[in-house]
């Protein structure tokens, strides 16, 4: 599918989408100053062309009971194809596994996961140690987050790339 041009309308409606995902459409055109049903188009358009991929709550860990969270740096046995994609298989059924990513430099994967406690932690990373391919695992363990920011800048008139 071909993108359309953003212009300051379509990062107003993103940025505002990212910031309260659950606003009404009404609301939404109020804010950037259209009226709803063309809102509601420009909001189908950016959905269809994969600049909005979800609509998620951002949920209390602690209040369910996920008083801990922590990364993972993992390195594997070999960066061939398969035993990455067997590791990323493995780790995405995990629950607790909150992001993965694949990177250069000091290992081939970070995780983050959530944990109840240090005893959940401690068997998360033991789990870790223990999987097919993995020669290395280092946690970070988290004291305080200062900011936790989902998405992306959206700036007013920037050019998104092609």
């Amino acid at each position: 599918m071909q993108r359309h041009k953003l212009d300051r309308i379509d990062r107003a409606i993103l940025r505002n989408l990212q910031e309260d995902g659950r606003m009404t459409n009404v609301e939404l055109a109020r804010r950037v100053d259209i009226s709803a049903p063309p809102c509601l188009r420009r909001v189908r358009t950016l959905e269809a062309e994969g600049y909005l991929h979800g609509y998620h709550a951002a949920v209390d860990g602690a209040k369910l009971g996920f008083t801990e969270m922590f990364f993972a740096l993992v390195g594997l046995s070999s960066q061939a194809q398969n035993v990455l994609q067997a590791f990323e298989q493995s780790v995405s059924q995990w629950d607790e596994v909150r992001e993965c990513h694949m990177i250069r430099g000091g290992g081939d994967f970070l995780l983050k996961l959530v944990a109840r406690d240090k005893a959940h932690r401690d068997s998360l990373t033991m789990r870790l140690t223990a999987s097919e391919g993995v020669v290395t695992v280092t946690t970070l363990e988290t004291i305080r987050t200062e900011k936790d920011v989902p998405g992306v800048p959206v700036g007013e008139d920037e050019e998104a790339p092609d």
